[in-house]
């Protein structure tokens, strides 16, 4: 339970800096809206080659031009070309989002450098159950993770984690049972490697989502819980496609764009491709926020086991003190962000003697992360 609870914590964190800031150098022009996503998985268009001369960073509005005689132009948010519309029930909760989401993100990113919140154990050598794989090594430093010494695990930490292992036959949940290596997500966090994960992909949105009758694929305004499990899964390829896109502006800021094994492409067309509500999944960013709403309502359901571990003494203090301020935050009791838990479990009640077949999605989608074959990837999917 306790590992269930931390780890809905820290997808928070992840989702909530989708939304944050995907600082890249655009035209002053344009005009700006929060992030978004990329469901399925289709084969990709001819892509726009990249120039890495047209884009230059800066933290501070020019006067001139520079004695390159380009001008530099200001940081904004990488984002599409076309401003999403949002589905009426869940407007008011992307508005309450937009406006508290800065303040949310930056406790929440504190809260990270906690080890109570960035290390865990992880089964990195795990088997791909799913299908037929070819031996597959990312040679690139980018994909590579490695455990943390022993000492920097707070016995604490190992502890609870060996007693709290817990296992259900019909739960809702699998993950990795503790073992001696434990990982740092601090010491490699989420970027763009240059992994294609586009079969894993594909194997979830075709073969765990609700796809058999191949209308909900990209029906995700299909009044279901199928549909709206769909839109979940949707919403956390969207949160990867973020990280991507912003991993892509990440490492051309820092010159790191000449590899010549990797298929760099202009971090704009790859945003409104993946991203953009014109490209291949128009209710991109509403899956996005729609997966967000979920995560802040889990974290209030979760709110009183771990301010009960917090009083226990099993979160310790430093942690808690920043813990604290995050389960009280507006948005986690904000009714217009609780509304897309409630059209689930509205959903969920029409047809609850079928909520087997999403319980048992659920487990699989943690267990698919093992077909992944970039292993900082793997560590941040589970």
């Amino acid at each position: 339970m306790r590992i269930a609870c931390r780890a809905v914590v820290c997808a928070l964190a992840t989702t909530a800096s989708c939304g944050s800031a995907f600082q890249f150098s655009l035209p002053a022009t344009t005009t700006s809206w929060q992030t978004s996503l990329a469901s399925n998985y289709h084969p990709k268009p001819e892509r726009k080659t990249f120039n890495s001369n047209h884009l230059l960073h800066s933290t501070t509005k020019s006067t001139g031009a520079p004695s390159n005689g380009r001008r530099i132009l200001h940081l904004h948010p990488l984002q599409a070309t076309v401003a999403p519309e949002f589905a009426s029930d869940l407007s008011p909760g992307v508005d309450a989002i937009n406006a508290q989401n800065s303040e949310l993100c930056g406790m929440l990113r504190t809260m990270r450098t906690r080890p109570f919140f960035r290390l865990y154990s992880v089964d990195i050598l795990a088997s791909c159950e799913y299908m037929p794989q070819e031996l597959f090594e990312c040679y690139s430093e980018s994909c590579e993770i490695y455990p943390v010494d022993d000492d920097e695990v707070p016995e604490q930490l190992k502890s609870v984690d060996f007693q709290e292992y817990d296992f259900e036959l019909d739960g809702w949940a699998r993950w990795d049972m503790p073992t001696e290596d434990y990982y740092d997500t601090a010491q490699f966090p989420e970027e763009f490697t240059g992994y294609d994960g586009a079969d894993v992909w594909r194997f979830i949105h075709n073969r765990i989502a609700f796809n058999g009758d191949g209308t909900l694929r990209d029906a995700y305004d299909n009044d279901s819980w199928k549909a709206d499990f769909n839109r979940a899964v949707s919403g956390l390829h969207a949160m990867v496609s973020a990280q991507c896109c912003r991993g892509i502006g990440d490492k051309i800021a820092a010159g790191q764009a000449e590899d010549n094994e990797t298929d760099w492409t202009d971090p704009r067309a790859e945003f409104d491709r993946r991203l953009g509500p014109g490209g291949e999944t128009p209710k991109a960013i509403e899956n996005l926020y729609f997966t967000y709403m979920l995560l802040l309502t889990a974290v209030a359901k979760a709110r009183d086991r771990l301010l009960a571990d917090c009083a226990s003494g099993k979160i310790d203090a430093a942690t808690a003190s920043e813990l604290k301020p995050v389960l009280s935050h507006a948005l986690l009791d904000d009714p217009s962000v609780a509304a897309a838990s409630k059209k689930l479990l509205d959903h969920a009640a029409m047809d609850d003697g079928s909520l087997w077949e999403v319980r048992m999605r659920v487990r699989e989608l943690m267990r698919i992360m093992n077909c992944v074959q970039c292993n900082k990837c793997r560590l941040h999917g589970k």
